[in-house]
């Protein structure tokens, strides 16, 4: 195995050669082996071990197990202990996750403090067959069938290649010794139960299926990449970005033989997992949406918006008297002139200071807000009303600010000013106030 690690290692992973290493090393069999095999090839390596205080003593028997054979192999060794369980409890979050969530915390934390260059972690084989088995069992597209990355980011997993006997095997051949988890036996998990019930079943019918799993692995990675790369071109076809939007184009898409796997293949980052209603919502009426934690999919007429959650819809930003720029949350420009231009601003108003007071306020749309549009004879009109008759989306709408003079609208920035504040004869103060392009 050494040799054949050592092969692995200068085909697909030589930028570790010359890297400072963290081992995450739990005690157990795989990441003990990991670190002789990585001692013995004479790689910079320190470890590092996380006591989650969730099997009394054995964990402790852990802890002091890996400072042992640190010591011994003269092996810089980190370790730290958690209360998983109150963690968990107080995150609202699972045991295991929060024990996932704590130590990778604790890896990064360890790997800027120390410069480390890369985190090893020592997912072999069998975890890659168990992973695959978990979620084809849950239900997953092509990137959950792919399994386990060998390298996301500074993260890299040498040992994805070795199966479970070859790691024994080599344990046994050196002499190692590791210490077993006892909640490895149980089949209270699911990982547990495939490694213990299903697995053993597959590898009866064939001798060679660990091999045969690697080798379609490896087929399911090159077509995953196929489809990122199709994915990618006809992007830039479909959607259209503005701003913090990115617009899909149903008719375009909709000339797409497979559009449903272009839209999973764009919106899966932002979180999406409910791929019945997205399909759905391309044929449904204008103003339904979609929302993921921290993003909404909006049907809009013939496109479908993908933009953040807003978060500043309370929000509401002053204007004082003599500002002459505006930054947030849009940009403006504040400006006394002395007569009206004869070529007027496009962006803009003119009203009559002396009538608007200071501080101005900047703010979203309320139920109930209302204004006098500009060249309509003094009628009064709800805002959302203009809105409507206006044909505005939704997102349009929320994305739309005021500005005001106490309660008053004074302009629906960048639609309509409101008649109060217009320029007159008699008017002897004008302000420009021009909507400026970010």
């Amino acid at each position: 195995m050494l040799n054949q690690l050592r092969h692995h290692l200068q085909q697909n992973l030589p930028f570790l050669r010359n890297s400072k290493l963290l081992l995450a090393v739990s005690s157990g069999i795989d990441s003990i082996v990991m670190a002789v095999l990585f001692k013995t090839l004479g790689y910079e390596i320190a470890l590092a071990h996380c006591n989650f205080k969730l099997r009394g003593s054995e964990s402790d028997g852990d802890e002091n197990f890996v400072n042992s054979f640190a010591e011994i192999n003269n092996i810089s060794v980190h370790t730290t202990r958690f209360n998983t369980v109150s963690f968990a409890s107080d995150n609202k979050v699972s045991v295991q996750m929060a024990a996932r969530q704590l130590r990778y915390s604790w890896f990064n934390e360890l790997v800027e403090k120390h410069n480390y260059d890369y985190l090893l972690t020592a997912h072999h084989l069998d975890d890659q067959i168990e992973t695959f088995l978990i979620n084809f069992t849950r239900g997953t597209g092509l990137e959950g069938l792919t399994g386990i990355p060998q390298q996301n980011g500074r993260v890299v997993r040498p040992l994805l290649p070795f199966s479970r006997t070859e790691i024994e095997q080599y344990a046994q051949q050196e002499g190692l010794q590791w210490r077993e988890d006892s909640s490895n036996a149980s089949d209270k998990y699911l990982r547990n139960k495939l490694r213990h019930d299903v697995v053993p079943v597959l590898k009866t019918l064939n001798k060679d299926f660990g091999m045969s799993f690697a080798s379609t692995t490896e087929h399911l990675h090159q077509a995953l990449s196929l489809v990122q790369d199709a994915a990618v071109i006809v992007y830039k076809e479909v959607v259209t970005e503005k701003e913090n939007q990115k617009h899909i184009n149903l008719l375009q898409l909709l000339r797409l033989p497979n559009y449903k796997a272009y839209l999973y293949q764009w919106l899966h980052p932002f979180g999406f997992t409910a791929w019945h209603d997205i399909y759905s919502l391309v044929e449904a009426q204008p103003g339904k949406f979609i929302l993921s934690e921290g993003f909404r999919l909006l049907k809009d007429r013939d496109v479908m918006i993908l933009e953040p959650t807003l978060s500043e819809t309370d929000a509401i930003y002053t204007i004082e008297e003599g500002q002459e720029i505006v930054s947030e949350p849009v940009n403006l420009r504040l400006q006394e002139i002395g007569e009206l231009p004869k070529d007027m601003l496009k962006n803009g108003i003119y009203v009559n200071k002396q009538l608007i007071k200071f501080p101005l306020f900047v703010r979203k749309w309320q139920e109930g807000d209302y204004f006098y549009p500009f060249g309509m004879n003094g009628r009064k009109k709800k805002v959302s009303k203009f809105f409507k008759d206006e044909k505005m989306s939704l997102s349009d709408k929320e994305n739309t600010w005021l500005l005001c003079s106490a309660n008053d609208v004074v302009w629906i920035i960048g639609q309509r000013a409101d008649e109060r504040f217009k320029v007159t004869e008699q008017t002897t103060q004008i302000l420009n106030i021009q909507l400026l392009s970010k």
